[in-house]
């Protein structure tokens, strides 16, 4: 339904940052929310953070609030993820999604990305 490609991944030292983005194409919707998820090696995927498309709205899991900020240019259909003061336990693969509900976990979402790695070196 909507195509989603994220870009910005790469490797940080701990403590530094990296921008994410995700560049939506075809049907999208302003009713839509927006979502980054990440997965490392041998754990599932997690809920990182959200955003509606219309409002604005941001949901942060508890282990990137005050750390991490999602953020959206509806004119350019991109959502971001700007993340500061990265720990090693964030390298993981992140994934961009979207979807229609208004729930957080990963089946609330029907459109996903093929992700980008973080890799935090201590």
């Amino acid at each position: 339904q909507v195509q989603l490609v994220e870009s910005g991944g790469g490797l940080v030292q701990a403590g530094g940052s990296l921008r994410l983005s995700c560049a939506a194409s075809g049907r999208t919707f302003s009713s839509y929310t927006m979502g980054w998820f990440r997965q490392a090696p041998g754990k599932e995927r997690e809920f990182v953070a959200a955003i509606r498309w219309s409002g604005g709205s941001t949901y942060y899991a508890d282990s990137v609030k005050g750390r991490f900020t999602i953020s959206r240019d509806n004119a350019k259909n991109t959502v971001y993820l700007q993340m500061n003061s990265l720990k090693p336990e964030d390298t993981a693969v992140y994934y961009c999604a979207a979807g229609r509900g208004l729930g957080l976990g990963s089946s609330s979402f029907g459109s996903w990305g093929q992700g980008t790695q973080v890799t935090v070196s201590s």
